[in-house]
């Protein structure tokens, strides 16, 4: 007997729609050089998530991208003053 809550013809027991709810808020990807490594997206992530608003961040190294969510529009010279504090520049919106 399977302990598996969905039947074999794909209906699910339990009433679930299989969504996932995902938080509200304004995202935005800002271009940031001069990450390298693992410190600096860690780095990033400190700052930039302690500003007011900032619910998540998001950094990868490779494209050199830092997706921002927040609860409202950020304050972009509040996040470049930040990223620019912790030693990058941010150079602009993605």
């Amino acid at each position: 007997m399977s302990s598996s809550c969905c039947s074999t013809d794909g209906t699910c027991s339990t009433g679930s729609t299989g969504r996932t709810e995902v938080a509200e808020g304004v995202t935005t990807t800002y271009a940031v050089s001069g990450m390298t490594c693992g410190h600096c997206e860690a780095t990033l992530t400190k700052v930039i998530g302690e500003l007011g608003g900032v619910t998540a961040v998001d950094v990868d190294l490779h494209t050199g991208r830092v997706t921002v969510t927040s609860a409202t529009e950020p304050d972009d010279a509040a996040v470049s003053e930040v990223v620019d504090e912790a030693g990058y520049e941010l150079t602009g919106r993605a």
